[in-house]
């Protein structure tokens, strides 16, 4: 007789299931694949903030050992022109990459990437000519550091560049990658510095690396920059790089100010302690430009998919980021011994030590501020975010100032301490006001 189950047509019982390593795993979701993908791309974003981290603090502590405290001012005066210069071009170019590529097919990003790699060197290029021309009008010191500037801007901007196009197209592995190579070309540059022991030197040393992992990015990306394009993008992004460039400007702006004053109104001593105390928090303040370059993709995202999710992740940001900075700043008051300060930073330790109990509080409300700032820029409501950048930014100058004139470098940092407040209780409103406007508001198709 032959079994009807072998018959096609008939209804046979089905086969019991499988059991033990046969057994098949259910699919996850596609809510479930999204938010992997997501955790990975900030996870690999972490990881390559740490390394960059890591690299920003060994050469503040090598240069720290190496000068003294009046030396080691004028390199933070370097240091944060530079700041000012980077976001310069983080405004003009990578700014509204980021707002605008980031779900964008791989052909586009391709494309973008290829300009905006070309303008960063366009950028470089323009910003060194202007430094090089002020070092040699102010000389000594403080003008050969911005000569010094000048030489490695355009190999200090593409790697910038480099690092947020690829968190941009969803690559952060590469980005981390790209400043791995950073940091142990750094190595033999700062030994090769140590022998000449300047200012100008060191920074050489600094921008130098920066040079090694900007051509291993082009390689990483198998991408030519494209300086001829440079017109063409600011022409395309001229409704967000103009309001983005105020915006980063006036923020590094602001903390360039905030130097120059005190060093004006008390000293480069008590610049030499603000940067020591800067370098202390290094570690978090670096990890917190490693959340907001990863996670202003995210966050568009987020509000591509869910648009009513948004405050809630940019909330959860913010605190993730302060309780961070709340940790770090406990572990270097009461664990860190006086013996490992010393080493570490030298005759600048005791003076920045002072300083760990407002910087921490001043980092905190940072994070707090930036986590708004992620949701407006995913919003893409550049308005708003330059208006409060704006404000934000007088207040740090003002107050950071008005601080050095009552009580030196501590009544500087209080100061801080006091505009973040204010600053982040406006950043916030704006982003609620902004995602109210564009909830109400109907938004085209895709």
């Amino acid at each position: 007789m032959t079994d009807t189950a072998d018959r096609p047509g008939t209804d046979a019982a089905p086969p019991p299931p499988t059991r033990g390593r046969h057994r098949r795993r259910p699919e996850p979701s596609g809510l479930v694949r999204s938010w992997r993908a997501a955790a990975s791309r900030i996870s690999w974003g972490l990881a390559d903030q740490a390394v960059s981290s890591l690299t920003n603090v060994a050469v503040g502590i090598v240069v720290a050992r190496s000068l003294g405290i009046v030396d080691f001012g004028v390199f933070g005066l370097v240091w944060v022109t530079y700041a000012v210069i980077v976001n310069v071009s983080r405004g003009l170019v990578t700014d509204p990459l980021a707002v605008r590529f980031s779900a964008a097919s791989r052909e586009s990003w391709r494309a973008a990437a290829a300009s905006t790699a070309g303008a960063a060197i366009v950028v470089g290029l323009a910003a060194g000519g202007i430094c090089l021309v002020c070092g040699l009008l102010i000389g000594d010191a403080l003008g050969s550091g911005f000569i010094a500037l000048a030489v490695v801007l355009p190999a200090l901007l593409l790697q910038d560049n480099w690092r947020f196009a690829f968190i941009v197209g969803g690559v952060t592995r590469k980005a981390f990658v790209n400043d791995v190579v950073w940091g142990v070309a750094l190595v033999p540059a700062l030994l090769m510095a140590g022998l000449s022991g300047t200012v100008w030197a060191y920074l050489l040393a600094w921008g130098a690396s920066a040079g090694v992992a900007a051509a291993y990015g082009c390689v990483q990306a198998r991408i030519v920059p494209r300086p001829g394009r440079t017109g063409a993008w600011l022409r395309q992004q001229r409704d967000l790089g103009p309001r983005y460039l105020v915006e980063n400007t006036s923020s590094s702006g602001a903390a360039q100010i905030r130097l120059y004053g005190v060093g004006a109104v008390t000293g480069l001593a008590d610049v030499g302690a603000l940067r020591g105390s800067e370098l202390l928090m290094g570690p978090v303040l670096s990890l917190l430009m490693g959340l907001i370059n990863s996670t202003i993709p995210e966050a568009a995202r987020v509000l591509h998919r869910a648009p009513h999710k948004l405050f809630r992740f940019c909330l959860a940001l913010g605190v993730l980021q302060a309780s961070g900075a709340l940790v770090w700043g406990a572990l270097l008051l009461f664990v860190l011994p006086d013996a490992a300060g010393e080493y570490l930073l030298g005759p600048i330790w005791p003076v920045a030590a002072a300083l760990i109990v407002p910087a921490t509080l001043s980092v905190m409300n940072a994070s707090l501020q930036t986590a708004a700032a992620v949701g407006l820029r995913a919003l893409g409501a550049s308005r708003r975010s330059m208006a409060m950048q704006l404000i934000g930014s007088a207040f740090y100058a003002v107050f950071g100032i008005l601080g050095a004139a009552l009580a030196g470098a501590a009544g500087s940092v209080w100061g801080i301490v006091l505009a973040t407040a204010l600053s982040t209780c406006g950043w916030w409103w704006h982003l609620h006001a902004g995602l109210r406007d564009r909830l109400a508001s109907p938004q085209p198709a895709a």
